[in-house]
């Protein structure tokens, strides 16, 4: 199984992700062939170019009537439904789709049902979308990830007049979703492509550690001053991609709350998904005993754990900073031990078993139940785990 981790620096459209899933090996006959089987009224024209001396395919769908038929989300489901693509496409193409009428109806005050797509619903969007999703098939890509999205400035020119970048219906669309905007007055993420992402990204986050094999580059439409516009596309094995190896160390020195405040601090940053909590003693300045608090979370998880610092602490400063960091592979296997379940944590380097150690809370627990002491039934749990291989 495959990863794609696309790097949108300067945007993303449909045509530039199909670019970029085509410039990784798939015949651009054979996609035209497939594309050919939804009988829409369109030419397709694939070739190489360069966006700032950078090479890339740009992908072209043109149509041959003047003015595609807007869409209801009847309309869309009903065709996706009838293709002749797999049934794991078709249900992702009801997802984005079912996203961006969503959109529309919520920027437009309209009902869903009534929601018409012009500019995302024309036959251009039904190949950029479902072209993309047999390019992933093609492709054996299990999970998607992408760095957070550069989404321009400015206005642009919409059927329904001239609109700030990012759109509204955009706009709507990437709640959630890391955006920033840098380097052009311009539209760069537009509603297909904004749609695509965030239905199958896995995760938006900064460049990570990653292996890859090749990297597909998908043009854009524009010749941007100053800017590539190319989306890339970094593809290799999934088991080879590390989204969360970067870790971050956020760390506070604390000489004025009390024991009581700081273990209650320690349940409440683990249930914002620190990845580690500690304290330790320390000496600050006058001499003052304190406790340096040190937390250790994701990228995602920093703005919500030091919220909870400041709120939850009598902290008025904490400084964080990206470490790394390797783990063994753990896996919890289940034993019964005294008609009770027992978790044993095995911990792996490559094939190779290096820890095995029961859960402690578990043991502790039936330590209580049965009136045994814990360090007997780790030792009965650790016993009965090697009695059964």
């Amino acid at each position: 199984m495959k990863y794609i981790y696309f790097e949108a620096k300067a945007g993303l459209s449909g045509d530039m992700i199909l670019g970029a899933l085509l410039d990784l090996g798939i015949s651009p006959a054979r996609f035209k062939a497939k594309m050919a089987e939804l009988r829409l009224p369109v030419r397709i024209e694939i070739k190489k170019t360069e966006r700032s001396h950078c090479r890339g395919l740009k992908v072209d769908i043109h149509i041959k009537k003047h003015k595609s038929h807007p869409r209801k989300w009847k309309d869309v489901a009903a065709f996706i439904n009838k293709s002749g693509f797999s049934p794991a496409a078709r249900d992702r193409g009801l997802a984005i789709f079912k996203n961006l009428f969503a959109a529309e109806s919520k920027v437009h005050g309209c009902r869903f049902e009534d929601t018409h797509l012009h500019e995302a619903g024309a036959d251009d969007a039904l190949v950029d979308v479902l072209g993309c999703l047999w390019l992933a098939e093609e492709l054996n890509i299990g999970e998607f990830f992408c760095s957070p999205l550069n989404v321009g400035e400015g206005w642009v020119k919409t059927s329904h007049g001239v609109l700030p970048v990012p759109p509204p219906a955009v706009g709507e669309l990437l709640k959630g979703i890391p955006v920033y905007s840098a380097h052009a007055r311009e539209e760069l993420v537009t509603p297909t492509g904004a749609a695509i992402v965030k239905t199958l990204v896995k995760k938006f986050i900064p460049f990570p550690e990653l292996t890859y094999e090749k990297i597909g580059c998908g043009a854009g439409r524009r010749d941007l001053q100053g800017l590539p516009n190319i989306l890339r596309a970094f593809y290799g094995e999934k088991a080879l991609f590390c989204p969360d190896k970067q870790v971050f160390i956020i760390e506070a020195t604390i000489d004025d709350s009390s024991p009581q405040i700081l273990a209650a601090f320690m349940d409440r940053a683990f249930e914002l998904g620190a990845l580690d909590v500690y304290f330790t003693p320390v000496v600050m300045k006058k001499n003052r005993l304190a406790t340096k608090l040190t937390l250790m979370a994701g990228l995602d998880k920093i703005d919500s754990l030091i919220t909870a610092v400041f709120k939850e602490t009598s902290s008025i400063g904490v400084r964080y900073f990206p470490v790394e960091r390797r783990t063994l592979e753990r896996t919890i296997k289940k034993i019964r031990l005294l008609g009770e379940p027992v978790g044993i944590k095995i911990s792996t380097l490559g094939r190779e078993e290096v820890n095995v150690q029961p859960e402690f809370s578990d043991c502790l627990n039936l330590a209580r139940k049965k009136g045994l002491p814990v360090k007997d039934v780790l030792r009965l749990a650790l016993k009965e785990f090697s009695k059964k291989g």
